[in-house]
């Protein structure tokens, strides 16, 4: 076994085991990735300060995130397709997590269903949703995730339309994959993975085909996936769904300060500062730029978390230390995932986890609750000077 000690040695040996389609959808963004670079670039703009002589005895990153205890103030974040990074992905995540402590959210374009994964864990996990038009699916899923006992919903804004994301067309990307030639020369050299998939049932959209109209299996999934997402997604229409859940409710995709107010507004349990790791809108600014700003406007009234380009322990310090109550990690979980499984999964919380307790001791901090700006060096242009154009009448 390979010695692992950073998500990059993870992310290599994903790369050599997944197939290149699965691989490239999760190391991707939109049109010329400018804003999925910087989501990781920016982190390293942020220096540590260094402390000594204190007592860094009885440390604990323990914390809660929306009033559940975890391990880290660390979640797993929702991804699609993660069944195709690793047979029965999900469930493995999900396995991996409950074993860590830490809260797992399920994708609606996941491989394995909701009811696939409330029965091989103990305890709840979230769900996330994209809301789409047809509204009795939608219906249909939220309660399906009552049913499964999910404690919370992660309700995504920044995906009424799907972001360009040039590798995946070029792949073109599909679950299961088409057997097209440079698919099959490509499959050929990934044994480990197909021996996998050779093992289970799971290799489609379980929270949408056969509970879909119209929607019987993988030729007619293309299509309706496609045509789905709602535009009209609106603070109407949120306020609508959130009387329709009934329980918590985590809004995902808040990059302004704005639409931060109108999520208090509505009562939102928990908002997450995120560009969608760079999948959507090109040109936006990082994550870590705006949880700030953020922050300052709403953090008294909401519970601000934050995700995109969180890499490692260091990159959590850094964003709890900026104010958030806790991140959420995607491709660094998914590279543990396509690379060693439920294995690969716990490996990079490991490393997440070693990484956070051991900065925070060297920063002077013994409780990752007490980390604030006090533990960083931020340049003073940080967040940038930027002028917006005022609205037109």
């Amino acid at each position: 076994m390979p010695v692992i000690t950073t998500i990059d040695d993870l992310k290599r040996l994903h790369k050599r085991r997944a197939p290149k389609m699965f691989y490239d959808y999760a190391e991707s963004g939109s049109w010329t990735e400018q804003t999925f670079r910087e989501n990781t670039s920016d982190f390293d703009q942020i220096r540590l300060r260094q402390r000594v002589a204190v007592d860094m005895s009885n440390r604990t990153t323990k914390s809660q995130m929306i009033g559940q205890d975890v391990a880290m103030p660390v979640a797993l974040a929702p991804v699609g397709l993660t069944g195709m990074q690793c047979a029965d992905g999900e469930i493995k995540a999900a396995k991996a997590a409950e074993k860590f402590g830490v809260p797992f959210t399920l994708s609606t374009m996941s491989i394995c269903s909701i009811e696939d994964v409330a029965e091989n864990t103990k305890n709840p996990f979230w769900f996330q949703l994209y809301v789409m038009q047809d509204e009795e699916f939608v219906d249909n899923i939220i309660a399906r995730a009552k049913n499964a006992g999910c404690s919370a919903l992660v309700l995504t804004l920044d995906l009424q339309i799907l972001g360009q994301r040039h590798k995946d067309l070029k792949n073109g990307l599909t679950a299961p994959p088409k057997l097209t030639i440079p698919t099959m020369i490509d499959l050929s050299t990934k044994w480990r993975w197909g021996l996998g998939m050779l093992q289970t049932k799971r290799r489609s959209f379980g929270n949408i085909v056969g509970h879909a109209k119209n929607v019987g299996d993988t030729s007619s999934l293309a299509s309706w996936t496609s045509e789905q997402f709602e535009p009209k997604l609106d603070w109407d229409m949120i306020a609508k769904l959130k009387e329709k859940w009934g329980g918590k409710l985590i809004l995902k995709g808040i990059l302004d300060v704005e639409d931060a107010k109108q999520a208090v507004k509505i009562g939102a349990d928990a908002i997450i500062v995120s560009n969608h790791g760079g999948r959507q809108l090109d040109g936006a600014l990082s994550a870590i730029r705006m949880l700030p700003s953020i922050v300052a406007a709403v953090g008294g009234q909401v519970e601000v978390h934050m995700d995109s380009g969180i890499r490692s322990g260091q990159d959590v310090l850094k964003a709890l230390a900026l104010g958030a109550k806790g991140v959420y990690i995607g491709r660094a979980f998914v590279y543990g995932l396509g690379a060693m499984g439920e294995l690969g999964v716990t490996k990079a919380l490991e490393v997440i986890h070693k990484e956070l307790d051991l900065t925070m001791a060297l920063c002077g901090r013994r409780d990752a609750k007490s980390l604030d700006s006090d533990v960083l060096l931020v340049p003073q242009d940080f967040e940038g000077n930027w002028q917006s154009q005022p609205d037109q009448p």
